[in-house]
C-alpha cells in the first residue's frame, strides 16, 4: 500500500499504456465534444489537425483510466483531488497513438484540518509513443496518512 509517507519529493514515475483507438475517439466525441474534426476525416483534413484527433477531454480521460490502474497497482490511498492547475494540451493526438504518463510529485504537506490526509502535487506529462508531451498539468491530490 502507498501512504502519504511513501511519496518522495523529485521521483519521476512512469506508467501506463493506453492505445487509442479510432472508435473509441468517435464515440467519445460522438457524446460529449461533437466537434467534426473529432468525428470525420474530410471536415479534420481543412483544419490544422489533418485527420480525426481525439479531444482534448477524452485525452484528460485516458489519462484517468492509466491514474486509476495505477493506484490499483501500486495500492495507493488516494481520497479525491481538489482540482488541478495549468492543463495545456500541446499536440494532437490521434488514432493508433499510444499514450502513458509521467508523473513528479513536487510539494506535499500535511492537511492542517483533516490530520489523516496528506496533499501532494505532482508535474503531470501525457505522452505519445514517440516521448511527445501531448498533454501537461499540475496536480493537487488528497492521499491518506499511514500515521506510523
Amino acid at each position: 500500500m502507498q501512504y502519504f509517507e511513501d511519496l518522495e519529493l523529485g521521483t519521476l514515475e512512469k506508467f501506463g499504456s493506453y492505445p487509442v483507438t479510432r472508435e473509441e475517439v468517435i464515440a467519445f466525441a460522438s457524446r460529449y465534444d461533437p466537434q467534426p474534426f473529432h468525428l470525420d476525416d474530410e471536415a479534420a483534413s481543412h483544419t490544422f489537425f489533418g485527420k480525426v484527433a481525439a479531444s482534448g477531454w477524452h485525452t484528460c480521460a485516458m489519462f484517468m483510466a492509466m491514474q486509476v490502474k495505477e493506484m490499483e497497482r501500486v495500492g495507493h490511498q488516494g481520497m479525491g483531488s481538489p482540482g488541478l492547475d495549468e492543463l495545456r494540451w500541446h499536440q494532437p493526438v490521434y488514432p493508433g497513438d499510444t499514450l502513458s504518463v509521467e508523473r513528479e510529485v513536487y510539494d506535499k504537506t500535511l492537511s492542517r484540518s483533516r490530520p489523516e490526509l496528506g496533499i501532494f502535487k505532482s508535474r503531470m506529462r501525457v505522452l505519445n509513443q514517440h516521448g511527445e508531451v501531448v498533454m501537461s498539468f499540475l496536480s493537487t491530490a488528497f492521499i491518506a496518512v499511514r500515521g506510523d
